[in-house]
């Protein structure tokens, strides 16, 4: 009866299509037999139903398992288990991209600790602004899809190249520091990311700056420069001022003592001429802004009475032939001292004032002024 009334059971859990409960074998006992059945102890075996019928019952009264819960027995792992992805980044869309980014990340962290450790970072503003130009050769977004081996979108490519941005500063810090490991293991680094044509647009660049350090010197010294402002022209020549040799031929029993006056043994500061259609300046502009105007790119570059200049100007008053005149001055500076283009450059005295007269408009007086309305 016992055995009937298991397989009717099963019969029973087919048909409802639903899976056998796991049942203990002390309730199947007692619902077959319908007897009262105590329940096993806590370390006792589990038996499942579908082997309740060859198993014995003194095996079942008798036979138990003494294990610890704690420690779940250990499983062997299967021989053809799937291989471990190289990197965490395996299963997305742009696996090269994401390990890129966690690279290039890690980069720039050691190389700012490396400049730390040599008290390079943090650096203040005005250090920042004297670094020498970056000269980007970056590949664009095409280019470095291609390198990635994947479609980048424009925020992607951003990303990318801001982290390349910040290296390429950490590397030109090295540089000016002359901490040639370092530059150079940032160069390997950032070199795998420019393109054929950005390299060559960088190298243009770089031999265009050297032929304007040179500067457009003549055989005898002479830089000759072009300035414009409103309509006046100005064409000026400027050469260094001749410093007087010393004389070898004083024996050095006849110098002067210590106490004797400072005019006598100190040569006199150097003098420059400055002549604007062949007039002083002085004559030539009698206002004294004019002439500030002139020798201001002189001041800022601390080049003062060290070249003598000789200009012509053409056309306008003179407001516009003295911003004619400094503009051409400033070039000259640069010319003879390319130092100095940084200073002249944020003084905003190498660019060409492009402000000029407004033109009069028809039924107006001027540009602006309207004539005095009449009522009659």
């Amino acid at each position: 009866m016992a055995t009937v009334g298991l397989r009717a059971f099963e019969m029973f859990a087919s048909r409802l299509s639903c899976r056998l409960p796991r049942i203990h074998a002390f309730t199947l006992r007692s619902l077959t037999t319908g007897t009262a059945a105590t329940p096993p102890p806590l370390n006792s075996r589990f038996v499942p139903p579908a082997s309740l019928e060859t198993m014995d019952e003194v095996e079942l009264e008798g036979d138990q398992v003494d294990f610890d819960v704690s420690s779940p027995p250990h499983r062997p792992r299967p021989e053809n288990r799937r291989p471990v992805p190289p990197s965490p980044a395996f299963y997305t869309a742009r696996s090269l991209y994401y390990d890129t980014l966690v690279q290039l990340q890690a980069a720039l962290s050691l190389s700012r600790r490396a400049l730390r450790a040599q008290h390079l970072l943090p650096l203040p503003p005005f250090a920042l602004r004297a670094l020498p130009p970056a000269q980007p050769a970056w590949a664009n977004k095409a280019e470095m899809s291609l390198i990635l081996q994947a479609p980048l979108t424009a925020r992607m490519y951003k990303r990318v190249v801001t982290l390349l941005k910040e290296l390429e500063q950490c590397e030109r810090i090295a540089r000016i520091a002359d901490s040639t490991e370092l530059e150079d293991a940032i160069t390997d680094i950032t070199k795998g990311f420019e393109s054929k044509k950005g390299i060559q647009a960088r190298d243009t660049r770089i031999r265009a700056r050297e032929a304007k350090e040179k500067g457009p010197l003549d055989k005898y010294g002479r830089s000759y420069t072009v300035g414009r402002r409103k309509t006046s022209t100005a064409r000026v020549w400027m050469i260094e001022v001749q410093k007087p040799k010393d004389d070898a031929s004083v024996p050095a029993a006849n110098t002067k003592s210590i106490l004797s006056s400072s005019s006598a043994t100190t040569p006199p500061p150097p003098t420059s001429i400055v002549l604007i259609n062949s007039v002083p300046i002085s004559d030539y502009f009698p206002l004294p802004a004019d002439r500030e105007h002139v020798v201001r790119p002189l001041k800022l570059a601390g080049l003062l009475g060290a070249f003598n200049v000789f200009a012509l100007v053409r056309g306008g008053g003179t407001s516009g032939q003295s911003g004619a005149i400094a503009l051409a001055v400033a070039k000259g500076c640069v010319a003879h001292v390319p130092e100095v283009e940084p200073i002249l450059k944020k003084a905003k005295l190498l660019r060409r004032d492009p402000r000029m007269v407004e033109r009069k408009k028809t039924g107006l007086a001027k540009a602006r002024k309207r004539y005095t309305w009449v009522k009659r």
